[in-house]
């Protein structure tokens, strides 16, 4: 069976904002960029070797906005606790501080950053499934 391949798309006011997040806080890497592709910016990141990345478009025409609300997660599953340490720590230092989870299920095992557009990534201290 062939692993379909996933995107997350989503639009921003201000790609060059969620750079130190995505790119410094959660390592992820450019995996291609373009600029006035049907009147739209854009941004990929992710890892060449994982079979999903973001992608984030701004288009000056539109208002992306905030998140429509606290419970909008991404949620990464890092189960060995010192690479799950190590990566909470990394968000702190490029200065993003933990906030509260909308639901406190998040809060048991892991740690909830919040991204310059309101979106939410979890970072989880578990196995998946």
């Amino acid at each position: 069976m062939t692993i379909a391949k996933l995107r997350i798309a989503r639009p921003t006011d201000d790609i060059e904002a969620l750079k130190p997040f995505y790119i410094d806080g959660l390592c992820l890497k450019v995996l291609a960029k373009f600029s006035d592709h049907s009147g739209f910016d854009g941004l990929m990141v992710g890892d060449p070797e994982l079979p999903y990345h973001f992608e984030f478009t701004k288009n000056s025409e539109h208002l992306a906005g905030r998140a429509p609300t606290k419970d909008n997660l991404i949620v990464f599953y890092l189960p060995d606790t010192r690479e799950w340490k190590q990566a909470v720590q990394r968000m702190q230092d490029v200065g993003f501080a933990p906030v509260t989870s909308f639901n406190p299920y998040w809060d048991i095992l892991g740690r909830t950053f919040e991204d310059p557009d309101g979106y939410r990534v979890v970072l989880q201290n578990a196995s998946w499934g």
